[in-house]
């Protein structure tokens, strides 16, 4: 037929067909893209030959005017795009109707005080609240309301004293990673003139009697240089309250490995410092150990070598509590007596099918949070691993946060599902958790149905994916269907409820969520699974699910469209260059687009635990085979897709987006759009305003509905 059309023209003759009108109506609609200047770089690795047109738009966007005006070019195209969409205002008003709850934080209890955030709805960042007593009168402690004009500066950690009259507390700005440290006085909210900059990848822990605390940082880097220069010399610092940043003492540090990160806690009662050092994103750790009031800050190695993944729990005297996968793959509960001189661990709560996703101990009571095909399990045992039974849940969900502590005879969980926002649970061993705090809800949970489906992935592994729609919906006559998925750093994609999600599942879409190898839901060998040598599992995975909603009829076949967010930018970019016919739309989230040089900005060098090392052969090889950027074909017909990325993002460069991005606009692609959306003072998504969210939301789902055939209409 396309063949005949051609013929037909060529020969001056009028023939009236739907492919010819459908030609010239593509033709038509054929976006314009700026033009991207191209540079002449090209880069000799193991025998291959690497060309990198666009290795200019890595430069920082707040410091290269060039790259600055390429990202208003790019941004007016893609805005002129979705301007002319009528379901953005639909989407944004449904979203703004379901962002009006109550987001609730786990509370912290510190000297009979009960510290906790709360965001509610209009609010574009969580306040952090306190209250005397586990029924005293709440008060606001820090609104970050007033910290900014656009609402971009956040609240991004905190800790209280021991006795809950200080509090320690990280700004964040913009989304960076990058945190500023401030002490406030609880009790007349006075903020103190302690200041410490250039923390990040830091925990928070106070010393005994307020005398200070811990934290880690790195050195403060070049000028210019802080958005992309590589993170190194992580350290350990002690900062002495009331005293000058330039005082404060190096406690621990690594300099013969610079590569390494710290992160130190304290035991709940404050007898030992337990330093958990890193060296890239795999769970593991050495674990070095530091008496409180020894004379002198003196560190012990507890566990050495980096082979296996250890979470302190907790500890009474120098018995201290521990998660583990050594010799156990979906983890187990040991203990040790690190009073003697070499301590050995002692196997409390065995390994068992279900995987250990948290735990936390409540006076006599171990509280372990298990996985189980990606749902969460509270079981309950005591300080000898005898099992007295399960907490029940409301629900398929997943259990979040966990606080607790051994001196304390209470303790608090959260709870949530893609239908449930978070609810917070008190636990006291004697009795059943009780409710501390519950949203009121926009939206009658009832109406929203969860469902779990299995399926089977190209080498015939069983993978779970969540369905999530409206309660009497026949899915199995087809719905416009979102599919989202991650796959890596051991990260569990768990039940969570995301506003953005729900408003697409009540404008009569489908949801699914795909629980793929490289992630945590089964444990290390799951992980292991979907890494290194073995990433294309991940991605034969996602290809599978997008067949398997196809062959069910839950998707159309022309009405799929998927999802994926950093790592999971990655996994959208991968599969759509390897299956373009497969989906219809996607949206492409801070991505890691280029695996070639993901290793040379800011964090991205403890990625290779994951991904491998570039400058290694076999490991370059299996990069060069998948990196979206790399492997874009001129003449291939790519699906919609919307790429989005934030000039502050310090976590994945925004390079990696414009370099994809430019690539794909200066091939012959097809007529399907390829935009970005590029974020103004917004980082990798932590600490980004409600409303911020809502627009960005509402453009990207509105792109994809558009795409896929979901009518936003009222």
């Amino acid at each position: 037929m396309r063949k005949l059309t051609f013929l037909t023209l060529a020969m001056g003759l009028t023939l009236s067909s739907p492919a010819l009108a459908a030609d010239q109506e593509n033709e038509e609609n054929r976006l314009t893209y700026p033009e991207t200047r191209t540079v002449d770089v090209v880069e000799e690795q193991f025998g291959e030959y690497i060309s990198d047109p666009y290795r200019w738009l890595e430069n920082d966007v707040r410091e290269d005017s060039e790259v600055a005006d390429w990202v208003k070019a790019q941004n007016a195209v893609t805005d002129a795009y979705l301007e002319k969409l009528d379901g953005r205002a639909v989407l944004a008003d449904s979203m703004k109707e379901l962002f009006d709850y109550d987001d609730l934080g786990i509370p912290v209890e510190a000297g009979g005080k009960y510290f906790y955030e709360r965001k509610s709805g209009g609010q574009n960042q969580a306040v952090l609240y306190v209250r005397d007593g586990a029924d005293g009168e709440e008060r606001v402690l820090i609104d970050p309301a007033d910290w900014s004009e656009d609402g971009a500066t956040a609240l991004a950690g905190w800790k209280p004293s021991g006795d809950g009259s200080l509090l320690v507390y990280a700004v964040q700005d913009g989304g960076s990673d990058w945190r500023t440290l401030k002490v406030l006085d609880v009790q007349s909210g006075e903020i103190r003139p302690d200041m410490i900059e250039w923390a990040k990848f830091s925990n928070l822990a106070w010393l005994p009697n307020n005398v200070g605390f811990l934290y880690s940082r790195f050195p403060e880097p070049d000028e210019g240089a802080a958005f992309q220069s590589l993170n190194a010399d992580h350290a350990i610092y002690l900062h002495l309250v009331g005293n000058d940043q330039a005082k404060d003492v190096k406690v621990y540090a690594t300099p013969d490995q610079p590569e390494l990160n710290h992160s130190a806690e304290l035991t709940s009662d404050k007898e030992w410092i337990a330093i958990t050092s890193s060296s890239g994103t795999d769970e593991r750790y050495e674990i070095t150990l530091i008496k409180v009031d020894a004379p002198k800050l003196e560190t012990r190695k507890l566990v050495s070598g980096f082979e296996n993944d250890w979470r302190l729990i907790d500890g009474v005297g120098d018995t201290l509590y521990f998660v583990t996968n050594k010799d156990a793959p979906r983890l187990r509960v040991v203990k040790t007596d690190v009073s003697v001189a070499q301590p050995e661990f002692t196997e409390l709560v065995p390994e068992s099918d279900a995987v250990i996703d948290g735990a936390m101990i409540v006076n006599d009571r171990l509280v372990i949070s298990y996985l189980v095909d990606a749902k969460s399990q509270l079981s309950l045992f005591d300080l000898d691993g005898e099992a007295l039974g399960d907490i029940d849940l409301p629900g398929p969900g997943q259990v979040g946060s966990l606080s607790g502590s051994m001196k304390s005879d209470e303790g608090f969980f959260t709870f949530q599902s893609f239908n449930r926002p978070t609810t917070v649970f008190r636990y006291e061993p004697s009795t059943a958790p009780t409710v501390w705090a519950e949203p009121s809800l926009p939206f009658d949970p009832e109406s929203v149905e969860v469902t779990q489906r299995f399926y089977e992935s190209k080498d015939g592994t069983r993978i779970p994916m969540f369905l999530v729609h409206m309660k009497g919906q026949d899915i199995a006559l087809g719905a416009p269907t979102l599919l989202y998925g991650y796959g890596g750093f051991n990260i569990s994609v768990l039940p969570q409820y995301k506003p953005a999600w729900m408003a697409w599942i009540k404008a009569g879409g489908v949801f699914a969520s795909a629980n793929l190898r490289g992630g945590g839901e089964y444990g290390k060998q799951w992980h292991d699974a979907g890494r290194l040598q073995n990433k294309q599992n991940v991605f034969d995975d996602f290809i599978a699910a997008g067949e398997f909603l196809i062959e069910e009829g839950i998707a159309p076949a022309d009405g799929l469209a998927i999802e994926g967010r950093s790592n999971g930018g990655l996994l959208v970019g991968a599969v759509i260059n390897q299956r373009p016919d497969l989906f219809t739309a996607g949206h492409a989230a801070v991505g890691v687009m280029d695996m070639l040089r993901f290793d040379r900005f800011t964090a991205g060098r403890y990625w290779v635990d994951d991904y491998g090392y570039p400058d290694r052969q076999a490991d370059f090889e299996t990069l060069l085979g998948y990196s979206p950027y790399h492997n874009l074909k001129n003449g291939t017909g790519y699906p919609a897709l919307i790429v989005s990325t934030a000039d502050t993002d310090d976590r994945v460069v925004p390079g990696h987006s414009f370099k994809y991005i430019a690539r794909l606009q200066a091939l012959d692609t097809g007529s399907d759009p390829h935009l970005i959306r590029i974020e103004t003072r917004a980082g990798h998504g932590s600490g980004k305003p409600t409303d911020k969210v809502i627009e960005e939301y509402s453009d990207i789902y509105a792109f994809m509905a558009e795409a896929i055939g979901l009518d936003l209409t009222d």
